[in-house]
């Protein structure tokens, strides 16, 4: 794959992420029962979040603040979050557990965590550098509001959550020493994050404690 298809998947799976997280996290704040200016700040923390960690960490401006175009996908976000929010429950309930929020965080889990590793590549990082900023990028937001939240953040807990990220980037860098780059890696280890994430939610996969 050429530079130009591997910038539009990086550019595809940051559009990806922004909305699956957007609205994972405005269900997630809707299950706490915020109003709604504290469900969009949640679902806005969850989805710019992890990217901007990532671009920080890579040393550029993080693209939030130089085009509108992030935020205006993320409040889309925010609104189809609080309209599924309603939808399910009518306005009360728990929507946490439900597929909808599973779906959509896992979405945004491994578009992200793809992306972080296409940009840490790109940036000229190391292979644990690579790792690191695709773990980050997959779950900063969601810890972040987790804290909002006065949570412990779930990658801190025995959830198999950040571990999909993490095997992601190193999938990526294996893949790079490999000879295969680009837009196929990034949809790849997209694809192999949600598989992974999905499959332990349904099967119940989780670390052990201590």
């Amino acid at each position: 794959m050429g530079v130009v298809s591997a910038a539009a998947a990086v550019a595809a799976m940051n559009l990806v992420g922004l909305l699956a997280f957007a609205v994972a996290g405005s269900l997630k704040g809707a299950d706490a029962d915020l109003d709604p200016f504290g469900v969009a700040t949640l679902g806005v923390l969850t989805a710019l979040g992890g990217g901007t960690i990532r671009d920080v960490l890579v040393g550029r401006v993080p693209a939030a603040l130089r085009s509108t175009g992030d935020v205006l996908v993320v409040l889309a976000g925010v609104g189809v979050g609080l309209l599924v929010a309603w939808a399910l429950t009518g306005g009360t309930g728990r929507v946490r557990d439900h597929s909808a929020f599973l779906v959509a965080d896992a979405v945004g889990l491994a578009a992200f965590a793809a992306s972080g590793a296409a940009v840490g590549a790109d940036a000229g990082l190391s292979a644990f550098g690579v790792v690191v900023t695709a773990t980050l990028t997959g779950v900063g937001g969601g810890s972040l509001s987790d804290l909002l939240l006065t949570r412990t953040p779930v990658v801190l807990r025995e959830d198999f959550y950040a571990t999909p990220a993490l095997l992601g980037g190193a999938a990526y860098v294996v893949a790079a020493a490999a000879g295969v780059r680009g837009a196929t890696a990034t949809l790849g280890v997209a694809v192999g994050v949600f598989v992974l994430r999905v499959v332990a939610v349904r099967r119940g996969w989780s670390l052990p404690t201590v």
